[in-house]
């Protein structure tokens, strides 16, 4: 299991690595932001826009927030406008790192039920809730390895993205 020392860290890896991405796609211009690049997703902007959307919906269970509107299909969508999603990426990153500043080893024991994004019907999924933590910044760090490759091909230059080397 995990503990909220844990969870503390990786809010705040979380914060850092997307301001570094964001900083690297801010160079970019909206169409090169918005370019087909070959990923789950196909674009940096559209993969941006899932990790935002996912994050408002793990946030809803775990922490009570409202759930963003949609469906998976829809999260690419999430957010058009670019100066809009910068934004709300960094409201949502102050959120996490509040979140998981006031979190208490308690809250990571338990069980967390909820129905997936994904899911067709009554579906239905409990697992324990330091897991359903632990694959929030799981996921992130998966997608975000998505937007560091792009943005590296097209010539930015992202932060270190190792946690390991995290100042803070």
């Amino acid at each position: 299991m995990i503990d909220h020392a844990y969870v503390r860290k990786l809010a705040r890896y979380n914060r850092w690595q997307n301001s570094s991405l964001y900083e690297a796609a801010d160079t970019l211009s909206e169409d090169a932001r918005r370019a087909d690049r070959g990923t789950f997703f196909k674009s940096i902007h559209a993969t941006f826009n899932h990790i935002l959307w996912a994050d408002a919906m793990w946030m809803s269970r775990l922490a009570g927030e409202p759930a963003p509107p949609g469906r998976l299909p829809e999260s690419a969508r999430y957010v058009d406008d670019w100066e809009a999603l910068k934004r709300e990426r960094a409201a949502c990153d102050d959120r996490i790192v509040a979140w998981a500043d006031g979190l208490e080893a308690a809250a990571l024991a338990g069980e967390l039920t909820w129905r997936p994004a994904t899911a067709v019907g009554d579906v239905v999924v409990t697992r324990p809730r330091w897991l359903a933590v632990t694959h929030m910044f799981n996921h992130q760090t998966h997608h975000r390895g998505q937007a560091h490759a792009m943005l590296t091909a097209v010539g930015t230059k992202p932060q270190d993205t190792d946690l390991i080397m995290m100042q803070k």
